[in-house]
């Protein structure tokens, strides 16, 4: 049976992921051992671009209200100079990358998300089509995919690309590994920033409610248990500036912040 791993990389994180980054991911995919899918995001880069063309953005909770404009500057950046870059990223360490949008074959098919009258095109995703991943996976090649999403009506949605990969690992029954510029979830104790190396749903939502996490961390950590809800075997947050982290952590070294339900630390 195939063993899918989801990686998802943030806009920020993508801009300076060092090149051994890239080296490793083809290194897993080389192996056999896991499949990988490599989810990615473009925030700042989106956010430049508007402020070029003018174009006021603002944030909810992590997320950007996206009306037709914005939409079509998000699309642009992601589906096209990021999703792109990052083929052509994996392309030059020696990989085989297959860049898609979420739009693709309606790799994503999205509905409005239930504040669509606060945040305007955003979206949640209701069904993956696994036959187009699977698809590309066949062929030899790792799936980089960006979060835009489509409805049966043919309107696009901007997907938060936390979101977006845990509806695609659900769907792949896979791991989850979200890639970070820092080695996990950092909570203040004894006058210093500690890593937690293991977090329950509880102690997460605690978190969140004095405020510890906040802002693009929100979707990430949310994202997160909704897929150990629906039985993704393991959510983890790595730092993707490590050397070999990538691959210790698909080795099962117990590296970044595990993320896990209540009962599996019993």
């Amino acid at each position: 049976m195939m063993k899918y791993l989801v990686i998802k990389c943030g806009g920020s994180v993508l801009e300076n992921l060092p090149r051994s980054f890239y080296e490793d991911l083809v290194k897993i995919h080389e192996s056999g051992e896991w499949t990988p899918v490599l989810v990615h995001g473009g925030g700042p880069l989106i956010t430049g671009l508007l402020n070029n063309l003018n174009v006021e953005t603002t944030f909810v909770n992590g997320l950007r209200v996206t009306n037709h404009e914005v939409l079509d500057v998000v699309e642009m950046v992601l589906s096209g100079s990021v999703n792109k870059q990052v083929v052509r990223n994996i392309v030059e360490v020696g990989g085989n990358a297959f860049g898609v949008s979420g739009v693709d074959g309606t790799l994503l098919k999205a509905k409005p998300s239930d504040d669509s009258e606060t945040l305007g095109f955003v979206g949640e995703v209701v069904e993956v089509n696994k036959e187009v991943i699977d698809g590309i996976i066949s062929q030899g090649y790792i799936p980089v995919i960006s979060p835009i999403g489509i409805d049966t009506g043919g309107q696009r949605y901007n997907i938060n690309g936390d979101i977006a990969a845990s509806a695609i690992a659900k769907a792949l029954s896979a791991n989850l590994c979200f890639i970070s510029d820092i080695p996990g979830i950092l909570v203040e104790q004894n006058g210093k920033k500690e890593k937690l190396d293991i977090v329950t749903k509880a102690k997460v939502e605690e978190l969140i409610d004095n405020q510890t996490i906040y802002g693009g961390m929100l979707p990430k950590v949310t994202a997160a248990i909704d897929g150990l809800v629906h039985k993704i075997p393991e959510v983890g947050i790595i730092n993707g500036f490590d050397k070999n982290s990538l691959i210790d952590y698909s080795n099962g070294k117990a590296i970044g912040t595990k993320i896990v339900l209540e009962e599996e630390i019993a």
